[in-house]
């Protein structure tokens, strides 16, 4: 595996490459923050043994670089959302600690990755979950119970909406703005019809799910810790998320007449 003067061969140090840009882009696609990502990276390559890691990240892509006895191996990865899984965040820190700590050598960690799987819920399950979280909500917010049932209903439905389009893998901003149109096209029936004593909380209440509170996070925590063009770019697309869903909601209500908690 190695050299006799101790260096790394230039195939194990290309595949520790390999393994550290991996562990990085799965943790980027899945909505770690910046300082993870370039932490995680660097450890894991330190840990199987280069003597450095430089890793530098865009808003799509990462480009990470290993030393090793002046011999520099630069790889360059695309990093394409696959929507937030701190399931599979956990797992690769848990693999970057193992190898630390020497549990696991690189063809170990190789392993490792390739079996992380994004776990995923029940589609049914999530869309109740959905629905009882939302209705809460505007349980919360003073609503009757015909007004918990409306949202209920309401948030079910366009969280199933919201599942089918992204199962169907069209941009993000179209999903979110079908998505906040048919919910509220369904809640504002409260309003034309005068369902319970405050119709107008299931408005408001049904489409929380829409509210994009994870990237908003990530985006202020990047700037924060220095990772402004990161930050920017995370803030951005939670903006133009939010912007899609007051499209939407304000369509539904002039289909229906009705501006609910705007009137």
């Amino acid at each position: 595996m190695e050299e006799s003067s101790g260096a790394l061969t230039e195939p194990v140090q290309r595949e520790i490459s390999r393994l550290a840009v991996l562990a990085g882009q799965r943790l980027l696609q899945h909505g770690a923050e910046s300082t993870l990502v370039m932490d995680v990276a660097r450890r894991l390559g330190l840990a199987l043994g280069v003597d450095s890691v430089e890793v530098s990240l865009s808003a799509s892509s990462m480009v990470l670089t290993t030393l090793s006895h002046g011999r520099c191996i630069t790889t360059t990865r695309r990093c394409q959302d696959r929507g937030i899984n701190m399931q599979v965040v956990t797992e690769i820190q848990r693999v970057c600690i193992m190898a630390e700590r020497g549990v696991l050598d690189v063809n170990g960690v190789h392993q490792r990755l390739e079996k992380i799987k994004p776990m995923r819920y029940n589609r049914y399950l999530v869309i109740v979950m959905i629905g009882l979280s939302c209705a809460s909500f505007s349980r919360l917010a003073g609503g009757d119970w015909p007004v918990f049932a409306l949202t209920f209903v309401a948030s079910a439905v366009g969280m199933f909406v919201r599942q089918e389009i992204a199962h169907c893998h069209f941009n993000p901003l179209l999903n979110f703005g079908v998505t906040a149109f048919v919910t509220t096209l369904i809640s504002g029936v409260g309003q034309v019809y005068q369902i319970g004593e405050a119709p107008f909380l299931a408005m408001a209440s049904s489409v929380l799910m829409l509210v994009p509170g994870f990237p908003l996070i990530n985006a202020i925590s990047d700037m924060v810790k220095g990772y402004s063009n990161m930050g920017i770019a995370r803030w951005t697309m939670a903006s133009l998320l939010t912007l899609s869903t007051s499209m939407g909601i304000v369509a539904a209500m002039n289909v229906l007449g009705v501006w609910g908690w705007l009137s």
